[in-house]
């Protein structure tokens, strides 16, 4: 199993980082497309749809995509769209929490259908918008979740329950700890700060190294205290896009959002916690 973790995992890095790294935005945002189409298929298997609408909706959300593409919606700012978006997410993601796996089902279909459509569509115009604003700042939004993703998993296996009482959501996903939720949030405020202070010394003591990243942008704009309090917040609310995606699939009986990446699971799988923080680390910055 590791094995094929591995080999997929380095599959997914050739794929991607030459994509990230090309001249132009465009090849990482046709590869994010894709992925965010095949995000879309599996909404539609997790919400018990057959085949064929799963497929049809995997196409949709590729038109979808497309056609903002072409509007040139990726190099627009959208401060209101992103405001409603992540006050969507925050109400939202609180809401389905506090409803639990039994109260997924009860709500209607066609919203569900909808809402996760428009989660996944304003995901990728957000991953899209911030390659489009520079490699510097993308990275430092996809590396401030994966870090706080690694350090809750190191953090909740080393001190898991020895610190706090009961499990973070026993009932949605048993595996997690408030440790572990507590270890991602300092591993995340370590990143933020080690960013800023490494790029301004590589530039100089006149300079802003690493300017274009998200914390060098918030800190830039407000100070650090608000950057702190922003890279927190958007550790937590990666937190909640986790949660939120297991939710789902413990209300469908499933493990895994469908078998596309062997070893991995499916796109939802790898994705669910930047489906809320990217568009609300494009929210923030527009502030």
């Amino acid at each position: 199993m590791l094995k094929l973790r591995v080999i997929t995992a380095l599959i997914l890095l050739a794929i991607l980082l030459p994509a990230m790294f090309y001249t132009t935005p465009v090849p990482f945002c046709a590869v994010a497309l894709i992925l965010i189409a095949a995000g879309g298929w599996e909404w539609g298997r997790l919400n018990a749809m057959g085949s064929t609408v799963s497929l049809l909706l995997g196409l949709i959300m590729a038109i979808l995509c497309g056609l903002t593409w072409y509007a040139g919606w990726l190099e627009k700012p959208l401060p209101v769209l992103w405001t409603l978006a992540g006050g969507a997410w925050v109400l939202t993601g609180g809401a389905l929490l506090r409803a639990g796996v039994t109260g997924w089902p009860r709500i209607p279909k066609a919203l569900r259908l909808v809402g996760g459509m428009a989660a996944l569509w304003l995901a990728w115009l957000a991953v899209a918008q911030a390659r489009v604003m520079g490699i510097d700042f993308l990275l430092s939004v996809l590396l401030l979740v994966w870090v706080a993703d690694i350090a809750a998993y190191i953090c909740g296996r080393a001190w898991g329950g020895r610190f706090s009482q009961g499990k973070l959501a026993p009932a949605i996903s048993p595996g997690k700890s408030w440790e572990g939720v507590w270890g991602g949030i300092t591993g995340v405020v370590v990143l933020s700060f080690a960013w800023v202070f490494v790029g301004r010394w590589l530039a100089g003591s006149a300079g802003t190294g690493f300017s274009g990243s998200l914390y060098s942008r918030l800190w830039d704009q407000h100070g650090a205290l608000v950057m702190l309090l922003a890279v927190v917040f958007l550790s937590v609310m990666s937190v909640v896009g986790d949660l939120a995606e297991s939710l789902v699939k413990r209300s469908a009986g499933v493990k895994d959002s469908s078998g596309l990446l062997p070893g991995h699971g499916g796109v939802l799988d790898r994705v669910d916690a930047l489906l809320p923080a990217v568009p609300l680390a494009m929210m923030l910055i527009h502030l």
